[in-house]
């Protein structure tokens, strides 16, 4: 299986699939991820671009991701950008990565280019039905980043509702943290979401309503069987 991550900033990857993609990797699995905003210009406490590149490089080889496609969108900004030029980025990678499972943020996320990421793959994702060329995608799924999916201010919007979850045991969870830890600035302490307590808690929770030994939790928004 092939499995393409697509995500507005550097350190989503890990806050929303870290320990999936762990998971996916060891058993041979192939994981790309496209970023979006991958300079984060406007992020709090953000090291240098060359510690940044670093940070993103350390992150990817804990979790194994084999193909990194750096997009250079405005951080924070995304909304300022014609739709169709963050679909055709996003096209890009699919088609080079020839994905069987696609993973973005959903579109409820409070964080602003979240939002954008995620409509612009859902329309990314429909690729294959214009293009005979193109490898036919089986699953699209959103995944929930702590600190903004559970933010759900808008409640126009539906709320995150999972409904695949991810086994992954505490050792992912623990290797999960450490990838994350490699973003410098990135961790707080407790009780913010973005805390080693929130983030092995949300684990457990997930794997507690599914019966699994800690979990990672999606929403599959999208299943071909052919």
């Amino acid at each position: 299986m092939n499995y393409l991550l697509v995500v507005a900033h550097p350190d989503d990857e890990v806050l929303g699939a870290g320990a999936s993609i762990k998971k996916f990797t060891e058993a041979g699995h192939r994981v790309d991820m496209c970023i979006m905003c991958t300079d984060a210009d406007a992020r709090a406490f953000r090291p240098s671009d060359e510690e940044l590149n670093s940070d993103i490089d350390e992150s990817a080889r804990l979790l194994g991701i084999n193909k990194k496609y750096e997009g250079t969108f405005q951080n924070i900004k995304m909304n300022n950008v014609d739709h169709i030029e963050l679909v055709q980025f996003i096209e890009k990678a699919i088609v080079a990565s020839e994905p069987d499972v696609v993973i973005t943020h959903h579109t409820a996320d409070t964080n602003n280019d979240h939002m954008h990421t995620s409509l612009a793959c859902q329309a990314a994702v429909r690729l294959f039905q214009r293009r005979s060329d193109v490898k036919p995608l089986s699953e699209l799924w959103f995944m929930e980043t702590p600190s903004s999916t559970d933010w759900v201010v808008n409640t126009s919007m539906n709320r995150f509702n999972p409904n695949t979850y991810v086994e992954v045991g505490k050792e992912r969870i623990d290797i999960k943290i450490k990838a994350l830890a490699t973003y410098r600035g990135v961790m707080r302490p407790y009780p913010h979401p973005r805390s080693e307590e929130v983030i092995t808690g949300l684990a457990a929770q997930r794997g507690g309503e599914s019966g699994c030994n800690y979990a990672e939790a999606f929403e599959c928004v999208l299943r071909r069987i052919t």
